[in-house]
């Protein structure tokens, strides 16, 4: 009962895959396109491994023909014409078969790992940004795609060697019955327990596999983090602090690679000394039949190339079970990480926002990133349409915390926020994101060129909008001087930009979506002062009657703001314009005093 509780539990956005949580499930959720192509590629393998197998059984035929003739030589090519026939027949069978299966893996391969990446990608697109802030973006990354290349992985083992040795042991074991039946029980008992002993030792293997695997996830996303801050090393004087920083992380993956390579080797000293045992047994005991008189030269021959076959794939059995275990193990990690219940979703039957006025109510909002260490207790504010609010405090007062509730970045425990009195905890998440805009503090400009940020909010602009709002975020100078100028790619993250040229970015990017709620993060904080007014005053044109919620550390970039929201410790203390609040003495007041060359400080000092 309790599984079946967690299950239900599981809370999982309308727009993801239904993707399953357990490894088995989702490997065949994966596969489920494919089934027709699959079932094929399991016909063209059985008659691969049947035509292999069965020239040993040619080659007996042979032998025993050659035997029939040796009184009358003449009739040589008379008699083994058929077993001839018979061997080539099954040689050209081996190729065609497994030629065209090879080919239908070639079919499936490539659009089997893009549905699995474009699977994971999807799900993952709809995690909060708490779970982004909580996992590294190249760990993300690389989970991503060692999981669809382990799902492939993971198939041609069972398709192109589980199954054909699962062939080849049923024929080989058949063939050797109808020779003599102890024979045959030898060699079924041999590739029972082989087979048993083999799987037990590569389940064990299993965790091992896994733990290689997160600590190489790990590894990447250490490597993609410093690589990302190397300038910051470098700045720092940190580079040889950096390198030992991740020789601990190495070194790490090394001792979790040595285990796992190391029960490996033992299952290759179990491995080769049971193909010596089924080697050496059954030439022994085919030498004992014919010696007997039981089978004749033929059948020898046969049960000393069954033997040998058997032994081949067995050893590839073995290794390809530790590979099977090692893919199922990045298979399982990849899925424990990405297919995890999502935090924020929409609520069935959620309907598009329409904002058609900009009014905002806080109303008995109750939230904390943790239950036991509440930020804001029963918080009731209204921001009436196109209204324009500053909002101001020292570091940690809540302040981001109530931009990140609007743009519902979390949930709050209790309460609701409405936007022209729809609660948008009933809205779309997508509707609710178009109709605002927010300009972060330090915006991240995706790898692409100036043209496909600037339009990422308007994707339909035409290149007149994308220059008017560049022009009006000031930005269309310094696009003029570049190379390709609209064109010009930004770099990861826009790192070939300064931080106020980003800044500019994003400012054109926020005119051109021209959404009804504008939400500003010290949203010119990294520009000068000339450039800054200049901005200031585009904005202010462009705000027009936008309802407009601004977060500052300098007080006068907001105090012509309409009205001020003074936090403290998850409290609004104080509400009014600048001059009311200079005029009350009070908390605001003692703020704008304590302003060091124009900025807060980042905590009140003690009187």
């Amino acid at each position: 009962m309790a599984k079946d509780s967690a299950k239900s539990d599981f809370q999982r956005a309308a727009s993801a895959p239904p993707l399953p949580t357990h490894t088995v499930g989702f490997i065949l959720f994966c596969l489920r396109r494919f089934r027709g192509l699959i079932v094929l590629m399991l016909l063209l393998e059985t008659g691969q491994a049947v035509g292999s197998i069965l020239v040993p059984y040619a080659i007996k035929a042979l032998m025993d023909s050659v035997k029939e003739v040796q009184t009358n030589p003449e009739l040589l090519w008379e008699v083994v014409k058929q077993p001839l026939l018979l061997l080539a027949g099954l040689n050209l069978a081996e190729i065609l078969f497994s030629r065209a299966s090879g080919a239908v893996l070639i079919i499936i391969g490539p659009r089997l790992r893009q549905r699995t990446t474009r699977l994971l990608y999807a799900y993952l697109q709809q995690h909060s940004p708490r779970y982004f802030g909580n996992h590294f973006a190249g760990s993300l990354a690389h989970r991503i795609s060692e999981t669809a290349v382990s799902v492939n992985h993971t198939t041609w083992s069972v398709l192109c060697d589980f199954w054909p040795i699962a062939v080849t042991f049923g024929v080989s074991v058949s063939l050797l019955f109808n020779v003599h039946a102890g024979l045959g029980g030898f060699v079924a008992g041999w590739v029972f327990l082989y087979v048993g002993i083999s799987y037990w030792l590569a389940t064990r293997c299993q965790p091992y596999a896994q733990d290689f695997a997160a600590t190489r996830s790990l590894v990447n996303g250490k490597i993609v983090d410093a690589v990302t801050n190397m300038l910051n090393a470098k700045l720092f004087a940190r580079l040889d602090y950096e390198r030992e920083y991740l020789d601990d992380y190495l070194e790490t993956e090394v001792k979790q690679g040595r285990r796992t390579f190391w029960y490996m080797e033992r299952v290759r000293w179990f491995q080769f000394t049971a193909a010596a045992i089924l080697k050496i047994g059954t030439i022994a005991y085919a030498l004992l039949l014919w010696g007997g008189g039981e089978i004749g030269v033929g059948d020898f021959a046969m049960s000393t190339g069954l033997a040998l076959l058997v032994i081949g794939d067995a050893r590839n059995l073995t290794r390809r079970f530790l590979e099977f275990f090692e893919y199922v193990g990045n298979v399982a990690n990849g899925v424990d990480v990405i297919v995890r219940p999502h935090e924020i979703v929409d609520t069935e039957g959620a309907r598009p926002l329409n904002v058609t006025e900009g009014r905002l109510v806080f109303r008995d909002v109750c939230f904390g990133y943790e239950a036991n260490r509440p930020i804001f207790q029963n918080l009731n504010v209204e921001i009436r349409p196109g209204e324009r609010i500053g909002l101001v405090g020292f570091s940690g007062s809540g302040k981001s915390t109530f931009v990140s509730l609007i743009l519902r970045n979390f949930e709050p425990q209790a309460g609701s926020i409405l936007i022209d009195g729809q609660d948008i905890g009933l809205a779309t998440q997508a509707s609710l994101h178009a109709q605002v805009s927010l300009i972060p503090q330090d915006p991240s400009l995706f790898h692409r060129s100036l043209r496909e940020n600037i339009a990422y909010g308007r994707p339909e602009a035409s290149d007149e909008d994308i220059r008017l709002a560049a022009k009006l975020a000031h930005a269309d100078e310094f696009i003029a001087a570049m190379p390709e100028a609209y064109d010009s790619l930004v770099g990861e993250r826009g790192v070939k930009l300064s931080g106020g040229q980003r800044q500019r970015i994003a400012i054109a990017r926020v005119m051109l979506k021209d959404a009804p709620i504008l939400i500003l993060d010290e949203a010119t904080a990294s520009l000068d002062s000339v450039t800054e007014k200049t901005i200031q005053e585009n904005l202010d044109r462009v705000m027009g009657r936008k309802t407009v919620i601004a977060i500052a550390h300098r007080l006068s970039t907001i105090a012509h703001l309409d009205r001020i929201l003074v936090f403290d410790k998850g409290r609004i203390v104080e509400d009014g314009s600048h001059a009311s609040l200079l005029a009350q003495k009070g908390f605001y007041h003692r703020l704008w005093a304590m302003q060091a060359g124009g900025f807060l400080p980042e905590e009140q000092n003690a009187d």
